[in-house]
């Protein structure tokens, strides 16, 4: 049974412990999107450190069709925030490629993500920050994020919390229902996060928490995801000479 009001307790109590190890003082620097993650990390990251350590930082690229929500997280949670349009620079870096490559589109919905890690280290380097990864399990479980993009930063509040186990903290912390409960879309290639997977959150959480899941077919695919993305959870492989 997941207890939300001890599992969310021991998470703040984690996230002030990381920056009494890891940056005393510093601020905590999120990426905020208006999706359920960035909304529960930033809310967690207020109630551990204070609004006044909480820094959110907004990338739309180019035109955001739904960052009014990204706007009213930071306004319900009144933390300070800056707007980043990366349009220019996403733009600029595909333009730079070399004309003999022919760019596929998995790389041309890869370079967003990995454009506004790139902004989010650059705000945190000069705001004395901590980059907060706002994945959760549900999605690390399938390797639904970018390795080097939201894949990354320095401390992660969720990365072993389900999608329906992040709802609940987000209710339980109470943000608004159209944060916790807006439809994962991943914001690049117009398709919702189910659409993309071929299998809804739901069913995925239960089968990671029991093992169970109805359909033979969606298993097969979850395994299948979860095999071939394994590598992006784990530490980058090393040489080790014999010295």
């Amino acid at each position: 049974m997941f207890d939300v009001k001890k599992i969310t307790a021991d998470c703040v109590e984690w996230i002030k412990d990381f920056f009494e190890n890891n940056g005393k003082g510093c601020n905590a620097v999120i990426g905020i999107s208006g999706g359920k993650d960035s909304s529960v990390a930033a809310a967690l990251c207020v109630k551990a450190l204070g609004a006044e350590r909480v820094i959110g930082v907004l990338m739309p690229c180019g035109e955001q069709h739904d960052i009014d929500a990204a706007f009213a997280l930071v306004n319900h949670l009144g933390i300070r925030h800056f707007v980043v349009n990366i349009k220019d620079a996403v733009e600029g870096l595909k333009s730079a490629l070399p004309s003999d490559i022919e760019i596929t589109s998995q790389t041309v919905t890869n370079i967003p993500p990995r454009v506004r890690m790139t902004t989010l280290y650059a705000v945190s380097q000069s705001m004395n920050g901590r980059v907060v990864n706002t994945c959760n399990l549900s999605e690390d479980w399938v390797g639904y994020s970018t390795r080097y993009g939201d894949a990354a930063g320095d401390f992660s509040p969720l990365s072993l919390l389900t999608v329906a186990e992040v709802k609940e903290i987000g209710k339980y912390l109470g943000l608004p229902e159209f944060l916790v409960e807006k439809v994962p879309i991943d914001g690049l290639c117009g398709k919702t996060d189910e659409e993309n997977l071929g299998f809804t959150y739901a069913e995925l959480d239960r089968y990671i928490r029991t093992g169970e899941i109805d359909d033979l077919d969606k298993k097969e695919n979850i395994d299948r995801r979860h095999k071939a993305n394994l590598f992006k959870l784990q530490l980058m492989p090393v040489f080790k000479p014999d010295i």
